[in-house]
């Protein structure tokens, strides 16, 4: 699935069961405290595979597949699991408890933000601080939409209901998989173009043809309540740092940067030039500004 490149920084993927259901996960580093990466919508422990090897050479790293993802079991929606934030935040939760076996820092991309938040709101014994790259503002949920354009407001809820009709449903997916299609959503949320690599669409597009990965994808593309970042910010009893792509398409920075006046937020950080993910477009930037924070944290 990976070059041989990103091959050699990894040992094998580990296996904890959750719920009965077997999670998969990667770990680095023996000494220091430990930090576990939560990944965003539709991505997998890989997207943090140029932080992992240098968090860990001064903590013990932790890198999660959240169920429904990755190499995780993807369960049918509704039978065992719901695919929500609350779900994946306990998931988190219990995986600080059962495996790292002590409280942690929490990283999140994206969506994964929200669940690592959620986590630490209900769980608090579990978590030393929570970092926040490029957050989701969840613009399209249910409290949010009357916001948006015209378009965007009506459009959202006329595609879901669409999306609900499994033949209709499947064949979006079918076409939103393919490498080609990923390549161009990966362009616009990457404002270098060249870090759009051949490596890093097969890593998006291999778990897509797991059995129940469409039944997951539409799961959460038909979920507009839950949790906002609003919502959770003032109920965490941890310090908060937020990194932010400023070239991000998807969650403004104008809008990310309210999330700073929250009294839980030590630093707000802009990241010139980058998108959405910058762990992955520029993890020379991200790496030691968690380095940095994490030690800071631990001294106290």
């Amino acid at each position: 699935m990976t070059t041989s490149s990103s091959k050699t920084a990894f040992t094998s993927t580990k296996t904890w069961i959750w719920q009965d259901f077997p999670i998969c996960y990667q770990t680095q580093g023996t000494t220091g405290p430990p930090v576990v990466l939560v990944h965003g919508f539709g991505a997998s422990w890989w997207h943090w595979r140029k932080n992992i090897p240098v968090l860990a050479q001064n903590c013990r790293v932790y890198a999660i597949d959240l169920i429904g993802f990755g190499a995780s079991a993807k369960p049918q929606p509704g039978e065992k699991i719901t695919y929500t934030l609350e779900t994946w935040g306990q998931q988190v939760a219990d995986f600080c408890r059962e495996v790292v076996g002590e409280p942690a820092f929490l990283v999140g991309n994206s969506i994964g933000c929200i669940v690592a938040m959620q986590a630490a709101v209900s769980n608090p014994d579990i978590a030393l601080g929570v970092a926040l790259l490029n957050c989701s503002l969840r613009l399209l949920h249910d409290r949010k939409r009357i916001t948006l354009p015209l378009s965007r407001r009506y459009g959202a809820p006329l595609l879901q209901r669409l999306l609900s009709i499994k033949p209709v449903g499947d064949f979006f997916f079918n076409q939103l998989a393919k490498p080609k299609t990923v390549r161009k959503i990966l362009l616009q949320a990457y404002a270098n173009a060249e870090m759009v690599t051949d490596e890093l669409v097969d890593i998006l597009t291999s778990p897509a043809s797991d059995p129940g990965a469409v039944a997951v994808f539409l799961a959460f593309t038909s979920y507009s309540t839950g949790p906002l970042p609003e919502d959770l910010l003032p109920l965490l009893q941890c310090p908060v740092i937020i990194l932010w792509g400023t070239a991000d398409p998807w969650e403004p920075i104008k809008l990310g940067r309210e999330l700073a006046n929250f009294p839980q937020v030590q630093k707000f950080i802009p990241l010139e030039g980058v998108g959405h993910c910058p762990q992955d477009e520029a993890p020379e930037l991200v790496n030691p500004i968690l380095l940095d924070w994490i030690w800071e944290r631990s001294a106290v």
